[in-house]
């Protein structure tokens, strides 16, 4: 199938998460079906955050703002839709959405929109005055946006039902499920142990819990570091991932003093690999994430998770025995941590790899959108 396609994101940077990765996986496993990929971003891309990136890269930057104002945007974008089959505009409340809108009324080329979690009802109790802004711009744009988008595409059914809660008046858009997905592990893994053991020697031959993901209030990074404190065994906690705020960074640190606790910052490749295949289990207590691509990655590996429940999968996890769910509380952290020690055991490595066979392997992440594209463009 011969379908040219136009991502459009804020940036390549791989500290951004989550969506990056995915759009770099699922733009390898949609050139394996005939789909040419185009990427358009906001900023300047680092050529270490293109290897081996099946498509070309269309780099608008620099942007102002947190907004990502950029004059010449839509003027750029109007004279390249036109050879694509559709965008797909990755996240809300930036000038790459409102652009694509205005450049699908010049052009004719539909837009998809991937919130990527970014509707959630969490933000506005949490960050107020944040979410205040954002209704305003509710008004003024993005309610209109997501309504000219042919689908507005959830990763799970939980965002999609939590998202029409967020802002008022309700948009009438029309949402499609495409769960996310990860590759399987690549790296040879005694291989990749060994790098991540070279790296932090002083962990080699001990258990330890991994958090893998950015350093941030949201991701329940608090809860994790005060419960490592709190609890009377010793287990080590390994939390790997890149902080932009670095009081928070050191405001954890400090709690944390001799808890048994490494931070490491970003790791990335063999790194990152070894670092998810020589955990006993992987530990997000999160308190919103609309998919949580770093579990799927930890299960194909076939390390199981210990989550909060409100990471929108958890519901796949605990019916397929691939981990334990809690609440997002400091007690529901506790007792993921007592529940492992506690009952986990060896049976739910199969589990947790049968659970990413059968739910997250991006191959057929990649198949959904594909299909949701072409259908609904």
């Amino acid at each position: 199938m011969s379908v040219a396609i136009l991502h459009l994101i804020r940036s390549l940077d791989p500290a951004a998460g989550g969506p990056v990765e995915y759009l770099k996986q699922v733009a390898k496993a949609q050139k394996a079906v005939g789909v040419d990929t185009a990427i358009l971003t906001l900023q300047p891309s680092e050529p270490a955050w293109m290897v081996n990136l099946p498509g070309s890269v269309i780099d608008c930057g620099p942007s102002r703002g947190v907004y990502g104002f950029n004059r010449d945007l839509e003027q750029r974008l109007s004279g390249i839709a036109g050879s694509f089959k559709a965008m797909v505009v990755h996240g809300l409340w930036q000038f790459h959405g409102i652009s694509a809108a205005r450049a699908t009324a010049k052009t004719g080329t539909p837009y998809f929109i991937f919130p990527h979690g970014m509707l959630d009802p969490w933000f506005r109790k949490e960050v107020p005055l944040k979410h205040f802004k954002k209704q305003l711009y509710w008004f003024l744009a993005e309610r209109r946006i997501l309504e000219g988008a042919k689908s507005v595409i959830f990763t799970s059914r939980q965002e999609s039902e939590r998202a029409r809660a967020t802002f008022w008046p309700p948009a009438n858009y029309r949402p499609r499920i495409v769960p996310l997905g990860v590759p399987r592990p690549l790296a040879k893994l005694e291989q990749a142990r060994e790098t991540f053991f070279t790296r932090f020697p002083h962990l080699l031959g001990k258990s330890f819990l991994l958090y893998l993901g950015r350093i941030h209030p949201k991701k329940g990074c608090h809860l994790l570091i005060e419960t490592m404190v709190r609890l009377r065994f010793p287990i080590n906690l390994v939390m790997a991932g890149p902080s932009s705020d670095l009081t928070y960074l050191g405001k954890l640190k400090r709690t944390a003093g001799d808890s048994f606790t490494t931070f490491t910052g970003l790791i990335e490749g063999e790194l990152k690999a070894g670092a998810l295949a020589a955990a006993t289990a992987l530990i997000l207590p999160s308190h919103q994430e609309n998919f949580g691509l770093v579990v799927a990655e930890a299960l194909s590996f076939g390390t199981p998770v210990l989550i909060s429940r409100q990471v929108n999968i958890a519901e796949d996890i605990e019916s397929a025995g691939a981990g334990f769910v809690e609440p997002d509380t400091l007690e529901g952290t506790q007792r993921l941590i007592e529940r492992w020690v506690r009952s986990g055991n060896p049976a739910m490595r199969q589990a947790a790899f049968d659970c990413y066979q059968k739910h997250f392997q991006i191959e057929s992440s990649a198949e959904k959108l594909l299909k949701v594209i072409v259908e609904n463009a």
